[in-house]
């Protein structure tokens, strides 16, 4: 068990040394004054603005951003919509057949919304064009609109007097131009070199042990997997995901995919306080993230390896589900990693994972996907929990509720609200839409309190656009494609909205000078209430439907 703590302390180490020079990267980058070396790459960023014309030229209000955020996404939609629907008459695509329209738009909204839930084995479904110029190419929007809302709201967080929040596009050309695109193409080269499968080709034959001529599936995957794993997608090229050998052949790539996962979230933490002008007040969400990450880690890893019982520490380490070459460590780590970002890829089936071992990732999502979180989405949704523990607080010291010098008014706390509770919400709702379905018995493989964690994670992973599962529910029935939509556009576009007209709101406001009264958002004092928001908000919602779950299957567990 140490050895798995060591091999956590030295992930967290180089995570967080590679992230703070990144994240002065980004913030220099989305400032629009990129560093040197990387101004090579501005030709490229001014023929995008030709390309899109008039529109990268002007500020933007919260109502013209939010505007053209929707615009990009519903023609993203309608786009990948119609590449699955005819694929089968595409280039490459004459072995597979086109989706059905419910699973055609549950994988165009899946992956429009940075979400990546899969009902579908992406080797046998999908050709090498749609895998390409669908997937692939959402994979690298959905990441840059959420780098691009999350500076536009710390525009408006430093900004005074002003209400203007920059330009939409702007934000996402160089949000792909200096920061994805880069990133993916160093990680893509590095996976191909360690094995990582890339290629034109679909697949060939091969001759199995038995004798039998059989087919091995093959395609472009490491340019998949670098972006999938560096935006917080998850989405895999194969069904098995990141526990296929092709995808993740060694533990070199598994450490650097685990690695890409939560790199840039944990580098935009470092862009805030550098973006703020106070690092202390980065400094505040890095330990909450490090603290709810390092508890989970622990928990998870502790459980997997005493097995069911490991409150009797009488159990044996639970191996199944797992990759025998990653082990509890690298597979409990990953199971942390992806569901405290917004990744949902996996390499170990969590639905083998012990109560306790599948709970706590499980929590990790219901808590809104704020530790660490999704590019761009889990930093603003922490914000929005630290505006909500600055106005409880302030309420209970009797104090101005105050952010960053500016004062916390009514409206702020509404979007802050709805920023917090529409995952929540979408979660409970959408627990409770697949549980009273009369079919759903025939959806599950497992039954008792296992059949409804199965229910209680697709749940989670959908109303937070996380997209991993643990495996035990079918997930392509049109029931669930279509709810499915549902929860992962909601999810997404509400929490945008309010976060954009929150910026708004925040940067039409006069900097007040700090006084006697004004309260610390950087002291240990207000790190342990905002844990305790976080907990709070988090273990009254979902407790109940937890203790149907992960917690009756412990106690019933033999």
């Amino acid at each position: 068990m140490s050895s798995v703590v060591y091999q956590g302390l030295f992930f967290l180490a180089i995570l967080i040394i590679l992230a703070a020079p990144l994240g002065w990267y980004i913030k220099k980058v989305m400032q629009g004054t990129p560093p040197r070396g990387a101004r090579v790459l501005q030709p490229l960023e001014r023929f995008f603005y030709k390309i899109i014309g008039p529109l990268s030229q002007k500020e933007m209000t919260a109502g013209r951003y939010i505007l053209n955020v929707i615009l990009l996404s519903v023609f993203s939609l309608i786009l990948l919509i119609v590449i699955l629907m005819t694929q089968h008459w595409l280039p490459g695509g004459s072995e597979v057949k086109n989706l059905s329209l419910p699973l055609a738009l549950n994988t165009a909204v899946s992956f429009v919304t940075n979400t990546n839930w899969q009902a579908y084995a992406g080797e046998t479904t999908l050709s090498n064009t749609a895998q390409m110029f669908g997937l692939t190419v959402q994979n690298f929007v959905s990441a840059a609109v959420g780098i691009a809302v999350l500076s536009a709201f710390l525009r408006g967080l430093v900004q005074t007097k002003k209400r203007l929040l920059g330009n939409f596009w702007q934000d996402v050309t160089r949000s792909l131009v200096y920061i994805l695109l880069p990133l993916s193409l160093i990680l893509a080269l590095v996976l191909i070199s360690q094995g990582t499968v890339q290629t034109f080709q679909t697949g060939q034959t091969y001759q199995s042990l038995e004798g039998k001529n059989l087919w091995l599936y093959l395609g472009p995957v490491a340019s998949q997997v670098a972006i999938k794993q560096l935006g917080t997608n998850g989405g895999g090229f194969f069904g098995a995901n990141s526990a296929y050998p092709f995808e993740n052949p060694t533990l070199m790539t598994n450490f650097l995919e685990n690695l890409a996962i939560l790199l840039i979230p944990v580098a935009l933490i470092f862009t805030f306080g550098f973006w703020v002008k106070e690092w202390k007040q980065g400094r505040t969400i890095l330990i909450v993230s490090v603290f709810f990450v390092s508890l989970a880690f622990i928990g998870v890893a502790f459980s997997e390896y005493y097995g069911p019982q490991f409150a009797h520490v009488l159990g044996s380490t639970n191996l199944e589900g797992k990759e025998v070459r990653f082990g509890v460590g690298w597979s409990s780590l990953w199971a942390i990693g992806t569901t405290a970002a917004s990744n949902g890829s996996v390499n170990a089936m969590l639905d083998s994972f012990t109560p306790f071992g599948g709970a706590i990732p499980m929590f990790l999502m219901q808590l809104g996907e704020i530790i660490f979180g999704g590019v761009g989405s889990g930093l603003y949704g922490m914000l929005a929990f630290i505006l909500l523990a600055v106005f409880i607080a302030g309420l209970l010291v009797g104090r101005t509720p105050e952010y960053l010098g500016k004062k916390i008014d009514a409206f702020d706390i509404k979007m802050a609200s709805l920023v917090i509770l529409t995952p929540l919400m979408l979660t409970l709702f959408g627990t409770m839409a697949l549980v009273l379905h009369p079919e759903v018995l025939s959806w599950l493989t497992n039954r008792g309190p296992h059949a409804f964690s199965e229910l209680l994670y697709g749940a989670t992973s959908l109303g937070n656009n996380n997209g991993s599962a643990f495996g035990g529910l079918l997930a392509d029935t049109t029931y669930l494609n279509l709810i499915g939509s549902l929860m992962m556009w909601v999810s997404r576009f509400v929490p945008i909205v309010a976060i954009l007209l929150l910026a708004e709101n925040m940067g039409g406001k006069k900097r007040a000078a700090l006084s006697s009264g004004t309260l610390s958002t950087v002291s240990p004092t207000f790190v342990t209430m905002l844990i305790i928001v976080i907990l709070v908000i988090g273990a009254l919602s979902f407790l109940p439907a937890v203790a149907l779950g992960p917690i009756a299957e412990f106690f019933t567990f033999k």
